[in-house]
């Protein structure tokens, strides 16, 4: 779905409209790559969602129509087994989304019923603002709705997470669905991927959530995302023969790591060298928000991207041309890689007063820099998922 204008919601997609649903994007302030390592993350949902409209379809059969693409598919909850369509033809990469959170849903034993829905979007896709777990949570709001049953948001996360998993195939962790469906408005949310603990915190005052779309775009399933996540494995195991006892790479102080990372090889050294010191950054920034230092905890963020660049692998040219160019204007206290990487978005911490100044001189500099325009959102955090009855 390529990024479209949001849409009015008084004006519907579909005629005959019964129902709704609209969950957020996410941008993650700190916290990158470790969901999967067991640490903790800060992410906070965006004003800017993906909006479905649907009506019951009496025969079962679910038709999506993807209005920013312009295509449709038309799926039963026999042929999703097999990840076809109606007409026994593979699904298209787009469709998987939905499709997905159907395929789990069902084999859950929740209510799917069968649908017409339209969805748009206006979290650019591919960007690392979590497009995909928006349409995801999104989905999963609307047949909660439709089949009248109950999950709370987090429940409804996790089932999102297993159909990007086990359907999508990518070996996402928990942050991204959770985000959209358990945002916080006003606040981003601490949430602790080991316990699923999770507390809404306030970022620094006067400050403002700036980010720049850098128009490099990655897909997920064809990154090296599942290689990061399987060096942070064998860097696991490895450490694992040395701290009996640990589950996740988030057990390892940086005292341990510097102890016991003789003998990794470098891809998993680097790779797990990042996640330790990443989780150590997420430790300290709780004290931090807790004192409303935006100073701190924007030298954090650069820390952050500094890792992501060196040892993590994810960043590219754009991104770091993006970071390096807000961290020099007035009002940035730090900025950093947001999502997977290889692409995407940077989040920045900014001064309110100095916002306007600031986005002007991001985008001319990192036109300067590499010849790219740049999209830039100042964010605003808002509440997770919502669905329900349509009321125009």
């Amino acid at each position: 779905m390529p990024e479209s204008a949001q849409r009015d919601p008084a004006v519907p997609i579909l005629p005959d409209v019964q129902y709704y649903s609209e969950a957020p994007g996410r941008v993650n302030l700190l916290g990158e790559h470790v969901d999967y390592n067991g640490g903790a993350v800060l992410p906070m949902a965006i004003n800017r969602s993906v909006r479905i409209e649907a009506k019951v379809d009496k025969n079962g059969t679910c038709r999506i129509d993807a209005i920013d693409l312009g295509k449709s598919v038309e799926f039963s909850l026999d042929s999703i087994e097999s990840k076809t369509d109606k007409n026994g033809k593979p699904l298209p990469s787009w469709a998987l989304y939905p499709a997905g959170v159907a395929w789990v849903l069902n084999n859950e034993g929740y209510c799917v019923k069968g649908i017409h829905a339209a969805f748009g979007s206006s979290v650019p896709v591919g960007a690392g603002l979590s497009s995909s777990a928006a349409v995801e949570v999104a989905f999963a709001a609307l047949w909660q709705v439709v089949g009248d049953w109950k999950a709370n948001p987090l429940e409804l996360a996790i089932l999102c997470q297993r159909a990007e998993n086990q359907y999508v195939g990518v070996n996402c962790g928990l942050m991204d669905q959770f985000a959209s469906a358990c945002g916080v408005e006003g606040s981003a949310v601490w949430f602790d991927t080991r316990s699923h603990e999770s507390n809404a915190v306030k970022l620094p005052e006067n400050t403002v959530v700036v980010v720049a779309d850098t128009g490099v775009r990655r897909g997920l399933v064809s990154s090296a995302y599942n290689d990061r996540r399987a060096s942070c494995e064998e860097a696991l195991r490895h450490f694992q023969g040395a701290i009996p006892g640990i589950m996740t790479l988030r057990e390892v102080s940086i005292d341990e790591f510097n102890r016991f990372s003789a003998g990794l090889a470098e891809i998993p050294l680097k790779r797990s060298r990042y996640i330790v010191h990443e989780c150590a950054r997420m430790d300290t920034a709780l004290d931090v928000l807790s004192r409303s230092d935006a100073v701190a905890f924007g030298t954090l963020m650069n820390e952050c991207h500094a890792g992501l660049r060196d040892d993590y692998e994810v960043s590219c040219v754009e991104l770091d041309a993006m970071a390096e160019t807000a961290w020099k204007l007035a009002g940035c206290y730090g900025s950093r890689l947001t999502g997977a990487g290889f692409g995407g978005c940077t989040v920045s911490l900014v001064e309110r007063a100095e916002v306007g100044g600031f986005v002007v001189g991001l985008r001319a500099g990192y036109q300067d820099r590499t010849g790219r325009n740049a999209e830039v959102y100042i964010c605003e955090a808002v509440r997770g998922a919502r669905a329900g009855l349509n009321s125009h």
